[in-house]
C-alpha cells in the first residue's frame, strides 16, 4: 500500500451516539473504534488531506424504523442526540459532513447512496478512499462496495471498524465481500507506518 497522499481521503461511517454501546441501536464494542481513528485522523489532517464524516440523519418515522415495519429500533433521528457524533471523534470545522437515508420512504447505508458524496469526490480528484467506522456488515459494506463499483480505490481499516452482526460471521462475511471487490485491508497501524516512512 502507498501512503495517503495527494488524492486520498478519509471516510469515517457513522460514528454516532445511537450506534455505540448505551445507544438506540448501540453495537458491543462499538466504541473500539474511536481510538484508532482519532490517532489516524491527527496524522491525516496534518497532511491537509480531506475527512468526511457520514451519519444517519433519519426523519422521524423513517422507513428502516420497527415501527415501519422495518428491520432496525427507532435510530439517529435527525437533530437528536443520538444522531450526534460521539463527543470522543475527534472533529474539526474543516471536516465535511454527509447525511445519508434522509427520506422517510427510502433507506440508505451507502455514503455513496443519494448524498452528493460521489460528485464531491469527483469535484475534489479524490481517487481513493481510506474507510472506518460503524458497521461494517452494513453502512462500511455498502460504502465500500459503491466505491468500488464507482472506480475509486478502496482501503478498509479492519481495526477501525465493528460489526452488528445480527447474525454470526456477518462481519466476517462482509469483509470477505469487499476483498474480494478489490478493497485493501489494513490497520490504522500499517497506514500511519506508511505515513511516517514517507521520504
Amino acid at each position: 500500500m502507498k501512503p495517503p497522499g495527494t488524492g486520498d481521503a478519509l471516510l469515517v461511517v457513522d460514528v454516532q451516539n445511537d450506534f455505540l454501546p448505551g445507544g438506540a441501536l448501540g453495537i458491543g464494542g462499538g466504541d473500539s473504534v474511536l481510538a484508532p481513528l482519532n490517532r489516524l485522523l491527527g496524522a491525516w489532517r496534518a497532511l491537509g488531506l480531506p475527512v468526511y464524516l457520514t451519519r444517519d440523519w433519519h426523519p422521524p418515522g423513517h422507513c428502516s424504523f420497527a415501527e415501519r415495519g422495518g428491520p432496525w429500533p427507532v435510530h439517529c433521528v435527525a437533530g437528536t442526540a443520538g444522531a450526534e457524533f460521539s463527543p470522543r471523534l475527534e472533529r474539526v470545522p474543516g471536516d465535511v459532513v454527509i447525511s445519508k437515508a434522509t427520506r422517510p420512504d427510502r433507506d440508505a447505508y451507502s455514503a455513496l447512496d443519494g448524498t452528493g458524496l460521489a460528485d464531491e469526490i469527483r469535484r475534489t480528484g479524490v481517487r481513493r478512499i481510506f474507510v472506518g467506522g460503524l458497521a461494517t456488515d452494513y453502512c462500511v459494506r455498502a460504502t465500500g462496495l459503491d466505491a468500488r463499483t464507482a472506480g475509486l480505490e478502496v482501503v478498509v481499516l479492519r481495526d477501525a471498524i465493528c460489526a452488528v452482526n445480527v447474525h454470526p460471521g456477518d462481519g466476517a462475511a462482509a469483509m470477505s465481500e469487499l476483498a474480494a471487490a478489490g478493497a485493501d485491508l489494513v490497520t490504522t497501524g500499517e497506514v500511519l507506518a506508511s505515513m511516517a516512512s514517507r521520504p
